[in-house]
């Protein structure tokens, strides 16, 4: 997109406003990380987001023009060790960046000898991608014939099957028609699911469907049982008003809806905030701790399905999903619901997640929510549960059939006993008027399938519209409760440079800018991130003077590994005599999401005093 994401560089994150985000990874399997570069590898915060939502990610290979045919002649043309070599570099880079492999983009022609080995190249490439990255694909994409010609096909077929042999799976050019897709069956053997169809959602060329009608590309491309490549859905934020940019992307997206399927969450815990990684403010539990915008793509947390649902039938019930940038209980953002219950039905209930996960015996859920106006809405969780035959349930309270066994659990007033040090207050108001409901489920046997939250009037109540803010949804193993985190340790500060704050206006010296690298030692398979913190002091040099009370940690930024640069950080200048002191906190934020006390944080202490003048 107009030469890429750029603000996704920042592997921090930065302060810019109205920036592009992507949440609906619930409806794709595969992200690819496209730009004209020979190689591109996918920055670390999108492969962080993919995976957090249960998606791989892909790097390009590109060649092109005059360049490109010199590029693959030189490592294609000659003997096998030249593109084992290339192949062995570009594994390591996906281990090394732990993305999931490679989309593979030959876009000038070839000679006879490169073209002859090229298959080889695929093969060698895809097993040891295989060997060494769990789950890893390497695809090609329709663009060099078996003969060396560049050639776009729009199918697969016999002048470029040979590479569809050679890899996981085959990316089509665009301007195919329904025609191509009914030839394609006689190509793919058992192989359908491995024929990506591409669809250019810009529309460029002899295309069907694209922009608000892709949904008409993916109709086809189902009918025939083939997968879809959706090349620049970027296109919604590129080409349309910015302003309108998550009611686009919705639209855009719940037009394909039908054709998607829904992938699922597989493992526990199971925790999000709803945050898109962006917002205006930072907010913490309810409370803001930062003013101003900000974009980290790492930062962003499992997202839910989108999208407006309604009541079976013509009683006019509807519930609506979107994000919402306005309010948060943790993080950037929340998830906005808006409805409206009819009279005779009494309740609503919308699906936010997919789950595949053998429940433990007892299972903790939490919801912090918030209801908007003067509603008397009662809003509760409600879970379905699979595999019928050995589950047998425990402290919940089952629906209508019609329903699919979905289940109403019983709100607690207390949290339960072993889980008393993480979680504090059960049904009671909390910060910013946010409201936590907590549940426990004990059962047998079962697998959790589906995640509902569920809207219900009371009886008489004559108000059918609400509005509510869902802040975060938790779901914990608690038959195990959360065992002791390890220490976080060896907090250290290094590359350390100095320098005089100016005021730009009038060149005047107003203080220190301090920068640093932090580093520590954590198992980060405990931790969904670190929260950066520091406190400033200065300490007199009169005998007797009072130390003054150091500052409220103040929030630096967020770390997804154990380091973390600090750039250009105020501190104050000091006079003769006076030592100033930084500490830097280090907060580990467990994969269950509760608060980790603050004495047990790592810390690091920097003291530092000015030169004593010559």
């Amino acid at each position: 997109m107009m030469g890429g994401y750029l603000d996704d560089r920042f592997i921090q994150g930065c302060a810019v406003q109205n920036p592009y985000a992507f949440y609906h990874w619930q409806n794709i399997d595969i992200f690819v990380y496209f730009s004209h570069h020979t190689i591109t590898i996918p920055p670390v915060g999108w492969t962080n987001a993919a995976h957090r939502n249960g998606v791989c990610v892909l790097g390009t290979l590109i060649t092109e023009w005059k360049e490109g045919g010199q590029l693959c002649e030189a490592f294609l043309a000659g003997e096998e060790h030249s593109y084992q070599a290339v192949a062995d570099q570009l594994v390591l880079i996906a281990q090394f960046f732990r993305f999931d492999g490679w989309l593979i983009n030959i876009e000038n022609s070839l000679s006879l000898a490169a073209v002859g080995n090229t298959p080889p190249f695929l093969r060698y490439l895809t097993s040891q991608l295989h060997q060494q990255v769990p789950g890893g694909l390497v695809l090609w994409y329709d663009s060099v014939l078996t003969s060396g010609q560049l050639k776009w096909q729009d199918e697969l077929n016999t002048h470029n099957r040979v590479f569809f042999d050679s890899c996981d799976g085959f990316f089509t050019n665009y301007n195919w028609q329904e025609a191509h897709l009914e030839r394609m069956l006689g190509q793919v053997g058992q192989r359908q699911a491995d024929v990506y169809v591409g669809v250019d959602v810009f529309a460029r060329g002899n295309v069907i469907g694209g922009r608000f009608d892709t949904n008409k590309s993916l109709e086809l491309i189902r009918k025939h049982g083939f997968s879809a490549a959706l090349f620049a859905p970027g296109w919604v934020y590129e080409c349309l008003e910015k302003k309108d940019f998550f009611q686009n992307q919705d639209k855009f997206w719940s037009l394909l809806e039908h054709h998607l399927p829904t992938h699922s969450i597989c493992s526990l815990p199971f925790v999000t905030s709803f945050c898109l990684g962006m917002g205006p403010r930072r907010v913490c539990y309810g409370q803001e701790e930062a003013v101003g915008p900000w974009y980290h793509v790492s930062a962003q947390e499992t997202q839910p399905l989108i999208g407006e649902h309604q009541q079976a039938g013509d009683s006019g019930g509807w519930v609506k999903t979107q994000c919402c940038l306005q309010d948060a209980w943790h993080g950037g953002s929340s998830l906005l619901i808006r409805g409206q219950i009819p009279p005779q039905v009494g309740n609503m209930a919308v699906r936010l997640f997919s789950l595949n996960v053998p429940v433990p015996p007892k299972l903790f859920l939490s919801l912090v929510y918030k209801l908007e106006g003067n509603s008397d809405v009662r809003v509760a969780l409600e879970l379905t549960m699979g595999d019928a035959e050995s589950c047998h349930i425990g402290g919940i309270s089952a629906l209508n059939a019609e329903t699919n066994s979905r289940h109403s659990p019983r709100p607690l007033r207390v949290p339960p006993t072993k889980l008393t040090r993480w979680v504090g207050r059960c049904g009671q108001p909390l910060h910013g008027g946010w409201v936590q409901r907590c549940y426990e489920v004990s059962q047998q046997g079962c697998l959790l399938q589906d995640l509902f939250v569920n809207f219900s009037r009371p009886v008489g109540s004559q108000k059918d519209n609400f509005v509510c803010r869902l802040g975060e949804i938790q779901v914990v193993d608690a038959s195990n409760p959360l065992v002791r985190l390890p220490p976080l340790q060896a907090v250290t500060v290094s590359q350390v440079h100095w320098q005089q704050a100016t005021l730009e206006a009038e060149g005047a010296s107003t203080g220190l800018q301090l920068s640093c690298t932090l580093h520590w030692s954590y198992l980060l398979s405990y931790a969904t991130c670190f929260r950066i913190h520091c406190q400033r002091r200065t300490e007199g040099a009169a005998p007797g003077q009072q130390t003054p009370e150091p500052e409220k940690p103040t929030l630096l930024g967020l770390a997804f590994g154990n380091l973390y640069r600090v750039v250009d950080l105020a501190v104050a200048a000091l006079g003769p005599g006076h030592e100033g002191r930084v500490d830097f906190l280090v907060e580990p934020v467990p994969k269950e999401r509760f608060l980790v006390p603050q004495a047990e944080w790592g810390q690091a202490t920097l003291l530092y005093s000015m030169p004593h003048s010559g």
